[in-house]
């Protein structure tokens, strides 16, 4: 039996982005246009207001394009229905904030577990699994502590196993390590990148952060609406 076409992770094709202002509407992502392939590491960096963190959003479906389309592995993410577009989410999209969004009333494993529940895993599968997903970010000695009791760098690993609980194709990430001391920043970094390199998961990381920037292998800026490529300062095509 033959296998089926080999689709890149992401395609995006023209995609622009507009949001209603008081007088008209602004444009903030203008014909992007961007292959990303499975196990990449990218860094999309830009001034504040550029609209990395619309893109981001994009990516992971949590909003819509205004126009073009944008393709993860291969299913047009705007054709598809809401329900679908959660389950891609849940199961295929790792997500990590600045902010760790943990819920104070669990314990770090619960926490961790959440997608495991969501997605219908048992009880018991989803604790299991997230004791795996703590012992990869180094939290296997926090699984009973209560998130309140971490300290900011715990919390933030403690989200990054959340995002990996149900080892999803992409990991995107928008200013990991923004809230955090520089020390405690740079292990987060290194956790984000032996993880694209062990686990081979893909990685999209909006930073300021050129220390972070530089351990990615790709690096794009968004400057004007429209994406570069940071090396050769031409469109990415």
């Amino acid at each position: 039996m033959s296998e089926g076409p080999n689709f890149p992770l992401y395609e995006l094709l023209g995609v622009g982005k507009e949001f209603a202002g008081p007088v008209e509407k602004l444009a903030i992502l203008r014909d992007v246009n961007l292959v990303v392939e499975e196990g990449d590491s990218i860094a999309v960096l830009g001034a504040s207001g550029a609209g990395k963190s619309t893109l981001l959003h994009l990516l992971g479906s949590l909003d819509t394009a205004t126009t073009g389309a944008i393709r993860f592995q291969g299913r047009d993410l705007g054709a598809l229905g809401e329900r679908e577009r959660t389950l891609i989410r849940n199961r295929e999209m790792g997500f990590v904030f600045q902010f760790h969004h943990l819920l104070p009333e669990f314990s770090t494993l619960e926490n961790v577990a959440m997608p495991g529940f969501i997605a219908g895993l048992s009880r018991r599968e989803a604790l299991d699994t997230a004791r795996q997903a703590l012992e990869l970010t180094g939290l296997s000695d926090r699984t009973d502590h209560r998130v309140t009791t971490l300290s900011g760098g715990e919390r933030q690993r403690a989200a990054i196993a959340r995002a990996i609980l149900l080892r999803p194709k992409v990991l995107l990430a928008d200013e990991p390590s923004g809230n955090l001391d520089e020390h405690t920043g740079q292990r987060i970094h290194a956790l984000l990148t032996d993880l694209n390199r062990e686990l081979g998961t893909t990685l999209v990381v909006v930073t300021h952060n050129h220390q972070l920037a530089s351990l990615m292998s790709r690096r794009l800026e968004l400057h004007s609406g429209e994406l570069y490529e940071q090396a050769q300062d031409v469109p990415v095509a």
